[in-house]
């Protein structure tokens, strides 16, 4: 332990499992760089509106401001995956940590929306690193059946920031003297403190195979695919109809592209996405349940803060708070769901149950509207939360347990790459069945009060309530809350889907040795 990456040779044996001690020590500090990482992605949302108002930007670019970040995220998630397996794992750490608060300091700074978009961009590259980097650092330094008592702590730090993440941001735009470029700023300290950390504390037996390559062009395939893919879920809706060529040249470009990653990846030595793990039983249903819980992960927080904010008139910190069953749901499912795993060695039971909680819970939060009580809404989101907890690392776990270390990050930037893909899609085409329903409310509503939608300036999408006539705001308030409804239906049906993959899940016990 006292050497830190230590090189073995090819074929070595796999280094024993650190002991509690020692793994709580490196723990903390990979806890701290998940944390600032996941929250950078939140703590903004509610900020946006100030952030583009003051740099004088449109609508268009806000949009682009959340996309860029996720698209470079989701699309770079599996090439830092495969990386880990081909080069230390520790010094790849330090490098995204370099990656990731150059670029939060840049985007504090940001003069202009073009500005911000690009550091944006730049900062989803050290988020999707930071995050997969720390679930593969984790799977290298423990072995899968007590990886479970430490998913607990891994599945409440990522509830706390999906959830928190709103709160803080409302918080420090609500502080006058802090403001929005203190939402950028506030994460660099924090990561530089688990940087230090991690230097002292994290100890890997790195395996060097020096003869492997990395996959360049797999990884370009699959990065071009997905952004054109992404890029379609973003913009079809609003600037362009489902059905038009548009939408005909950018998915049929998207099949080909990745059609062409596949061919790619079935004949490389080193494929960024394995494919013969991908196409193992078990793997593939925990990577279709993932779909699932991605977009309970993103969209959950992303509509309830939404919900309470407009169709409720909450303030930005208010509607954190009344998002907390859903943070606890997490944080408390994941953590006991985690040390029975230890305990049993167990995996599936857990995974059924939560996303059959998880389906519920959508259920349940499909029939609020503008004047649901709040203990209802309460419960539907600690129903999402306990089912996020009790599924979300454990289907990781699932997977990891299938393959040898060697291709452990592979095989976990894989899973991760489709659980934020399902996430991002799931965001965006959510986003846009609620924009049309919101848009086809409030002209109803308006036109019931003889009010010009036009005239009213409340439009379809504009978030300025408070600037609105007292009438107009009712049915701006009223659209919101009833259409936030017909989302969760949605996303009920999708878990649906999370549940079946998971019922044909092998029921096996997970292996106490590190390596196969």
């Amino acid at each position: 332990m006292s050497a830190a990456d230590t090189a073995a040779p090819a074929g070595a044996p796999a280094a024993a499992p650190m002991d509690h001690r020692h793994v709580l020590r490196a723990l903390s500090g990979l806890l701290i760089v998940l944390f600032v990482a996941m929250i950078s992605s939140t703590v903004v949302s509610v900020a946006l509106p100030q952030i583009i108002g003051s740099l004088e930007g449109t609508q268009s670019q806000y949009t682009w401001v959340v996309t860029a970040t996720l698209l470079a995220s989701t699309a770079s998630t599996p090439i830092w995956g495969k990386l880990a397996d081909l080069f230390s794992k520790k010094l790849l750490l330090q490098i995204s940590i370099g990656i990731f608060v150059v670029s939060s300091v840049a985007c504090g700074f940001a003069r202009s929306t073009e500005q911000l978009i690009a550091f944006r961009a730049v900062q989803g590259l050290g988020m999707g690193a930071l995050q997969v980097l720390v679930q593969v650092i984790i799977a290298a330094m423990i072995s899968p059946k007590e990886r479970g008592r430490y998913n607990g702590y891994l599945g409440g730090v990522m509830a706390v920031a999906t959830v928190g993440g709103p709160l803080l941001g409302g918080f420090i735009t609500d502080a006058s003297w802090l403001g929005w470029r203190w939402c950028f700023f506030i994460a660099v300290p924090f990561t530089l403190l688990a940087s230090v950390m991690l230097a002292r504390t994290l100890h890997l037996v790195e395996v060097r195979r020096p003869d492997t390559k990395v996959d360049y062009l797999g990884a370009s395939l699959i990065a071009a695919g997905v952004s054109l893919l992404l890029l379609w879920v973003t913009f079809v809706g609003g600037d362009f109809d489902w059905i038009s060529w548009q939408s005909g040249l950018m998915v049929g470009g998207s099949v080909v592209i990745l059609g062409a990653a596949v061919l790619v990846e079935g004949r490389v030595k080193e494929p960024v996405v394995p494919l013969h793990v991908v196409r193992r039983r078990d793997p593939a249903l925990a990577i279709v349940a993932s779909l699932a819980v991605g977009m309970a992960m993103f969209g959950g927080a992303v509509f309830l803060g939404q919900y309470f904010q407009i169709g409720r008139g909450y303030s930005p910190t208010e509607a954190g708070l009344l998002t907390i069953p859903l943070m606890a749901g997490v944080l408390v499912s994941s953590t006991v769901a985690g040390r029975l795993v230890s305990r049993t060695g167990k995996v599936k039971p857990f995974i059924v149950a939560g996303v059959v909680v998880l389906a519920l819970g959508f259920l349940g939060l499909s029939f609020i509207d503008h004047e649901t009580s709040l203990v209802m809404v309460s419960l539907g989101m600690l129903g999402v939360g306990v089912g996020v907890g009790m599924s979300m690392q454990n289907l990781v776990l699932v997977l990891q347990n299938t393959v040898p270390l060697s291709e452990i990050g592979a095989a976990s930037g894989a899973i991760t790459f489709f659980r934020s893909l399902g996430g991002t899609m799931g965001v965006s085409v959510l986003g846009a069945v609620l924009a049309h329903q919101v848009s086809t409310k409030i002209t109803d509503g308006l036109a019931k009060l003889g009010i010009d939608p036009a005239a009213s300036g409340s439009g379809g999408s504009t978030l300025n309530v408070a600037a609105m006539p007292p009438q107009v705001q009712d049915v701006v308030r009223a659209a919101y809350g009833d259409a936030t409804g017909h989302i969760f239906l949605i996303s009920a049906g999708i878990a649906v889907i999370g549940v079946i993959a998971s019922l044909f899940l092998t029921p096996t016990k997970l292996r106490d040795s590190v390596d196969l």
